[in-house]
């Protein structure tokens, strides 16, 4: 059976299908064309909550307030959406290094095609980094390429590898751009968050599939099965997606995403993503030394894990958490043990909005129900 073939048989199936709990049939709610609905009730809970996730802001070149749009879900149904104009839930929002992790989801669904392995180089597949040749999936998978790459924004473009990427000298063909990097490292042995990285692994895919099949395979694969209508992904004149970056998806579509990973790859009663590749994208960095605050990388997501003694990063939420995160405040958060997903889009410029607040706050609302 086709992926759209798939997408529109399950779209037709129904919103519940059943898993098997201690070897009984358990239902569980997904979503079909749209989501069950069942939103939390009014308190003091969800008051706190929506004080700190829309305040106003105004600091002088954006007004309006924190958050552009919050979408939560709880095991499988719908429980609170908000929208900030001009954002609206049929918004296709750019949702940044979120790309990252459904890259990660692609990726998965070639892996479980059998198209390549952790350990295969990935020059294989993309001839330009044929100078690197001890550089495996896997470390592109972990951000632990080793290439010299300076992942700086806009408050240092003159430096910035991402810059010059996306919009000078490295546009054109982002792939080559990147694999033309010295090695500041050997493949695995030191992390570094890389925007190039991620680039490498849109154009290894490429080299992967068929010419006439890259260009619809994130929606063929991936987005209609899910029931995904609003993605956009951009590419770069050689018609390589921009991995790193240039998703853009409405607020309950990429909630979609956070739903499959929740459920450990699986969609309905079909399994989009292999149960062992989800466990890489949860599995820390091997090697990696925790630093104060900050999210340990797994494979593409970011995990809460503590390490080495040190406490998890966001302290008032379970340490199974993980999350795509994206510049300027995107965030698609999952909570296993709760069974809640939460979408977060925003323009964050202040430095004032913090994770483990917004995340105990939506606790507090959406499964306690009780004010913190």
């Amino acid at each position: 059976m086709s992926a759209i073939a798939f997408s529109v048989r399950f779209l037709l199936a129904g919103l519940t299908a059943a898993v098997l709990v201690a070897g009984r049939a358990v239902a569980e709610d997904w979503p079909g064309a749209d989501w069950t609905r069942r939103p939390v009730a009014p308190g003091p809970a969800l008051a706190a909550f929506e004080a700190y996730a829309f305040p106003p802001r105004d600091d002088g070149e954006r007004s309006g307030v924190r958050s552009d749009a919050v979408v939560a879900i709880r095991d499988g149904v719908l429980v609170y959406e908000r929208y900030a104009a001009p954002t609206t839930a049929d918004t296709p929002h750019l949702v940044w290094s979120v790309s990252k992790s459904l890259l990660a989801c692609l990726l998965g669904v070639a892996y479980g095609e059998g198209r390549f392995g952790l350990d295969d180089p990935a020059a294989r597949y993309y001839p330009p980094l044929a100078a690197h040749p001890a550089l495996h999936m896997r470390h592109l998978l972990n951000w632990t390429s080793g290439l010299a790459w300076e992942e700086d924004y806009e408050y240092s473009p003159l430096t910035s590898s991402v810059i010059a990427m996306l919009y000078t000298r490295g546009h054109a063909d982002m792939g080559r751009f990147v694999a033309q990097h010295q090695a500041g490292a050997a493949p695995g042995t030191h992390f570094s968050y890389s925007s190039g990285d991620s680039l490498l692994l849109a154009a290894v895919l490429k080299g992967m599939l068929p010419a006439e099949q890259y260009a619809d395979y994130p929606w063929a694969v991936l987005f209609e099965p899910l029931g995904i209508g609003s993605a956009v992904w951009e590419r770069d004149a050689t018609g390589t997606f921009v991995g790193a970056s240039y998703a853009y998806l409405n607020a309950r579509d990429l909630a979609r995403v956070g739903l499959l990973m929740l459920r450990d790859g699986r969609w309905g009663e079909h399994r989009l993503l292999p149960e062992d590749w989800v466990a890489f994208n949860r599995s820390p960095v091997p090697g990696y030394r925790p630093r104060a605050e900050s999210l340990v990388p797994g494979g593409h997501w970011w995990l809460n894990l503590p390490l080495e003694g040190a406490p998890p990063p966001w302290p008032d939420v379970p340490e199974e958490t993980f999350a795509a995160l994206g510049h300027w405040g995107q965030a698609l958060y999952v909570l296993p043990k709760e069974k809640l997903v939460i979408v977060r889009f925003a323009d964050d410029r202040d430095a004032s909005y913090r994770h483990n607040d917004f995340l105990r706050l939506a606790r507090a609302a959406f499964v306690v129900g009780e004010a913190p």
